[in-house]
């Protein structure tokens, strides 16, 4: 792993178990075994480590939903890949909540995740507008409370299919 990619699982592992009060620049350093003036080097401000660790953390939850199948069964497979990875690795969604409250006070946070939310959205093409604000609204939600989500996100994807079963 290289010295930057370093730096950036750090700031995630920080805000994972400290939130954004707990990114401290020096033990983002240190945690990733380099000196505090290096840090600049890789990153010149907080904010540009910041966007970096939204394009980790991003990077990661791409689904890859299929364009094969017919449209309720790319919503299974998306909500149940979804559903598994949140309660598989829930550091992952804290720091993607955390990175959503950030973004309602940092309009720079926000153009970053905005961006990656449209990647999201593209993903869903072919679902009505209102059916993928939804999906996800729900996926954020239920990302609060890892152990509950392939339950939450079953009963959505059958509440989108008409109370039909959904299996996944």
């Amino acid at each position: 792993m290289s010295k930057r990619e370093a730096l950036i699982v750090a700031a995630y592992e920080a805000i994972a178990e400290k939130g954004f009060e707990g990114l401290r620049l020096r033990a983002v350093a240190a945690r990733a075994g380099i000196d505090h003036s290096t840090l600049h080097h890789y990153f010149g401000t907080k904010q540009d480590l910041v966007d970096a660790v939204v394009d980790h953390a991003t990077g990661q939850v791409r689904t890859g939903t299929s364009a094969d199948g017919s449209r309720e069964e790319r919503l299974c497979h998306h909500l149940g890949m979804v559903g598994t990875m949140i309660a598989q690795r829930p550091e992952l969604h804290i720091v993607l909540r955390e990175l959503d409250l950030r973004s309602l006070r940092d309009p720079r946070t926000r153009a970053t995740v905005a961006a990656h939310e449209e990647g999201w959205r593209s993903s869903l093409a072919g679902f009505a507008g209102a059916e993928v604000e939804l999906i996800i609204a729900t996926v954020k939600g239920a990302s609060l409370c890892p152990e509950q989500a392939p339950a939450v996100l079953k009963n959505l994807c059958e509440l989108l299919r008409g109370g039909r079963p959904c299996t996944f």
